[in-house]
Parts: C-alpha cells; sequence; structure tokens
C-alpha cells in the first residue's frame, strides 16, 4: 500500500516564500517586457506564470515519495545532463550561445538542469563513502564530476553557471569532512590559473570581465549594461519610482532587463524596500535548506539539501552582485525573478525537495 503522505512537517514558510518572490518577479518581467498590441501569449509574465503553475505541480509531485529514491537516479540523471550539454552544442546559436534546445513553443536550457543531476550525484557519492576511510584516488572523483559538465557548459559558453558548480561542490566536500584549509587552497589554486584560463574565453567574456574593473572604460560598449543598472538601481530610492514608471526600463536604456538584469527593474521600480523584502526572503530560503542540511541524520538527505541551498543562494548573490557592479557581468539568471522556464522549474523542483526532505527525514 502507498505510504500516506503527513503534511504535519511540510514547511509552509519555505513554500510560501518562493512563490512570494515569483510574484514580485512577475510584476517585474510583465513591466520589463510588456508591448502594446500583444496577444496573450505573446505577453512574457503570462508563460512565466503558466511555467510556475507547472513548477507548483511538481513540488507537490516531489513530496509524494521518499527523497531516498532519489539515489537511484543520481547517476542516470548525470549521464542523461551530460548528454544534453553536448547535444545543445548542435544546436543553433541565440544570441551567440548554444545553451537551448527547443522542444515545441519550450526552450529547454540544459545547464539548468545539470546543476541539480550534479548534487545528486555528489550527494549520493559522499554518502556512500567516509572521508576517513577514502584512498587518495577516489577523493577525485567528485572533482572529476564537476569538471565534466563546467567544461561543456563553458563551451556553450555560459562561464556564469559553470562558475556556479564551483561553490556548491566547496560547500559540499566541507559538509562531509575536508578541513577549510584545503577548501581555501582549491580556491587559491583556481585563482593561480585564471590567466590560463582568460586565454580561452570568448572575445565578450574577456570584455566584461575588463569592465568590471572599470565600467568607464567602455561605456558605449561593454560597459553600458552594467552602467544603466547601476543607474536604475540608485535611482529607485527608497520606494522606488512606481509599477512600470521606472525610466531606465521603460526607455529601454537596459539591455536584457527581463532575464539577467531583471533585479534593476526590481530596485528601480520597487526600490530599497522591495529590493530588501527579495533579499530577506532568499536568505529565508537558504537559511531553512541549511537548517534542514543540519538536522537531517542521512548523510544523502544531508548534502542534498546543502548542495540546493548553497546553489540558490550563490545564483542569487552573484546574479544581484552583477547587476550592483560588484561582480563581473557573467549572465547568471535571478531565480524565481528572471524570465526563463527552465529556471523556474528547475528552482521549484529544488524547493520541492527541500521540503521533502524536511517532511521524509530521519533525525538525529
Amino acid at each position: 500500500m502507498r505510504k500516506k503522505i503527513n503534511y504535519r512537517y511540510f514547511d509552509k514558510l519555505l513554500f510560501l516564500a518562493p512563490l512570494i518572490i515569483f510574484l514580485i518577479g512577475l510584476a517585474s518581467v510583465y513591466s520589463a517586457s510588456y508591448k502594446s498590441g500583444q496577444t496573450l501569449m505573446q505577453i512574457l509574465a503570462v508563460k512565466q506564470l503558466l511555467w510556475m503553475g507547472a513548477g507548483i505541480l511538481l513540488v507537490f509531485l516531489t513530496v509524494r515519495f521518499e527523497y531516498f529514491k532519489l539515489q537511484d537516479l543520481a547517476w542516470p540523471s548525470y549521464f542523461i545532463s551530460l548528454f544534453f550539454l553536448a547535444l545543445v552544442l548542435f544546436m543553433p546559436a541565440r544570441l551567440g550561445a548554444h545553451r537551448w534546445i527547443g522542444v515545441g513553443n519550450f526552450n529547454f536550457q540544459p545547464s539548468e538542469f545539470a546543476k541539480i543531476a550534479v548534487i545528486l550525484v555528489l550527494s549520493s557519492f559522499f554518502a556512500q563513502n567516509k572521508l576517513e576511510y577514502m584512498p587518495r584516488e577516489k577523493i577525485l572523483i567528485p572533482f572529476l564530476v564537476v569538471i565534466l559538465p563546467f567544461l561543456l557548459i563553458l563551451k556553450e559558453p555560459d562561464l556564469g553557471t559553470a562558475l556556479s558548480l564551483v561553490p556548491i561542490l566547496l560547500a559540499m566536500l566541507y559538509l562531509w569532512g575536508v578541513r577549510a584549509r584545503y577548501l581555501f587552497g582549491i580556491l587559491a589554486l583556481s585563482g593561480a590559473m585564471i590567466p590560463i584560463f582568460f586565454g580561452f574565453l570568448k572575445e565578450y567574456q574577456k570584455a566584461r570581465l575588463l569592465v568590471f574593473i572599470n565600467p568607464n572604460a567602455d561605456p558605449l560598449g561593454a560597459g553600458y549594461t552594467i552602467i544603466q543598472s547601476k543607474i536604475a538601481i540608485g535611482s529607485g530610492a527608497l520606494l522606488g519610482k512606481g509599477f512600470m514608471t521606472g525610466t531606465q526600463n521603460q526607455l529601454n536604456f537596459i539591455p536584457e532587463r527581463h532575464t539577467d538584469f531583471i533585479f534593476a527593474v526590481v530596485a528601480e521600480e520597487g526600490g530599497l524596500f522591495v529590493s530588501l523584502l527579495i533579499l530577506a526572503l532568499f536568505w529565508l530560503i537558504v537559511k531553512k535548506g541549511y537548517t534542514i542540511s543540519y538536522q537531517t541524520a542521512d548523510r544523502f538527505g544531508g548534502q542534498l539539501a546543502c548542495g540546493i541551498a548553497t546553489m540558490i543562494g550563490v545564483q542569487t548573490i552573484i546574479n544581484i552582485g552583477m547587476t550592483m557592479g560588484l561582480f563581473p557581468v557573467v549572465g547568471v539568471p535571478l531565480p524565481l525573478v528572471s524570465y526563463g522556464g527552465s529556471s523556474i522549474i528547475l528552482t521549484m523542483l529544488s524547493i520541492g525537495i527541500l521540503l521533502n526532505i524536511r517532511m521524509h527525514r530521519p533525525l538525529f
């Protein structure tokens, strides 16, 4: 007989926080992309709403089975994700990148789902192997698990998504028991390889990194977007200019404002108040993710929650920092806020897994 689902441990705040973030993002996507004369299905906010409907359904489907079963799907999902990451390189380029596979009217982005596949495999590996009994050569396996999708995603090119895999790995290694000084050593080694790594980047990626140091070096080229984004964020002041009244947004000064630079629209039209609200809600999600990880006796569930919390937190920090000029422009969407079906569905799947672990986990 099917085990009855006990919703006593269903974390309502963990479910509601993403919905509130999404509603703020939905208004911002509508403001950033609406054009007169559009049909209903041409309005991007309507498509975003439909994807969130699918995401909410996915959450309730996810919590109906015990998360332990995901361990059996870890390696199959990983190899399937590698297949699609390789396949996408043969798809027609869009905006100079090979990131999407068209499925009917839906554009599937394999790199989004590769992140959760990597987290599943790492969680399974760390759960089945104890660090103190691990042969030295086997310790390389987690790094190989990450480097294969890293290189494929970098080839698309998608520098931001590729780099987001690194802090996920480091956080899960730390939970596994690797000492912090070794992790800092890995970061230092990675930093030392930047000059070599820089030579393999595309010209526009190099330009983005250079204008991070000085956006005014190319104010009408590579530095244009970040300059306009900072103007929009600053002009929002405390309470913002109001819905659909942001001048930088409505006068089309901000490129990609419904995707990577959506936070500039949020800050300009909602001000510091709405911006801090979004940050507080993301903080709540990440904090709950780490709390679930800490309180879960099962090693697989603990690692899974840690990886997901890190993924959401890092992506949020990179995107918001990018729009404020604190990080280079690397093309990372803001979860639940930026326009995009793959990101919405992946994030809600991740929330569903966190809720599942919270409901089914063994406690210490």
